[in-house]
């Protein structure tokens, strides 16, 4: 499962493994720590700050000369373009700091974040399991009204499959980014699969924006969205050259976090030439 919906608005899972990890960990430590009226939730405020800056300015850095040509997209985290072992360490730095200053922390502290981090392993284990692992054998129609599966077009080669419709505004937003990408990534087929719309509004969509897309794909009744578990869009699946699923994104993707999805993929085709 790849988001949740709550009334109109679909959440990503990570971002609710997050938030019911800090929720249990807030619980526990309040618990543990209630005795000598030590609260940890002010901590694990600072400890997501902090984590989520450094994260971000680590994406930021490392694919730097993406962002050159547009410096205000930096500032759009939508993209969720974040690097997350940079993030998490410095979010443990945050507690080791405060339980250094504050010794009344320190075992609410960590029995809170060992209760955490056990919730969200259970969660992310057994959401792992409902995913789709491989490509979906579902039959999906042309825009000339012709059939077709996923695996006909993949060719050999990873695959990028984008869930789309004419009208969602950050399907729009992001549809130039990945029209390039599909011209300048040879090595990578990309799909654009639209969700519950039909062939003539996908096609008067296409040629307004003259965005001469190839390998475009028609499901009106939205069942890619659902195999893969997603009730948003835009959803982007990445598949390598072999079939599995090996990444996902939820919402828009600017030109820094497709690239950073598209390199593991590019090292999964050159594999594949060797084998």
């Amino acid at each position: 499962m790849l988001s949740v919906n709550v009334g109109p608005f679909a959440l990503s899972s990570s971002v609710l493994l997050l938030l019911a990890a800090g929720l249990v960990a807030a619980g526990v430590g309040h618990l543990v720590g209630r005795r000598h009226k030590a609260g940890i939730v002010n901590t694990l405020s600072d400890m997501l700050l902090a984590g989520v800056l450094v994260a971000r300015l680590s994406f930021v850095a490392l694919w730097f000369d993406t962002y050159r040509s547009a410096p205000w997209s930096m500032l759009d985290i939508r993209d969720g373009g974040f690097m997350v072992w940079p993030g998490v360490a410095t979010a443990l730095l945050v507690a080791v700091w405060r339980g250094w200053r504050q010794p009344a922390l320190r075992k609410p502290l960590v029995v809170g974040l060992a209760a955490g981090a056990l919730v969200w392993g259970a969660l992310f284990g057994a959401l792992r399991m409902t995913e789709l692992p491989v490509l979906p054998t579902l039959s999906l129609t042309t825009l000339a009204g012709d059939p077709i599966k996923l695996a006909a077009l993949a060719d050999g080669k990873p695959m990028v499959v984008n869930l789309w419709a004419s009208w969602c505004p950050p399907c729009r937003r992001e549809m130039p980014v990945l029209a390039a990408a599909q011209q300048r990534e040879t090595g990578v087929n990309f799909v654009f699969v639209n969700q519950g719309e039909d062939g003539a509004t996908a096609q008067r969509y296409l040629s307004a924006g003259r965005l001469g897309l190839a390998n475009v794909l028609l499901d009106p009744g939205a069942a890619l969205g659902r195999e893969a578990g997603s009730g948003a869009l835009p959803t982007t699946l990445f598949y390598d050259a072999s079939g599995q699923l090996v990444d996902t994104h939820l919402g828009e993707l600017s030109a820094a976090s497709l690239a950073s999805k598209l390199s593991p993929l590019r090292a999964s085709a050159g594999a594949s030439v060797q084998d």
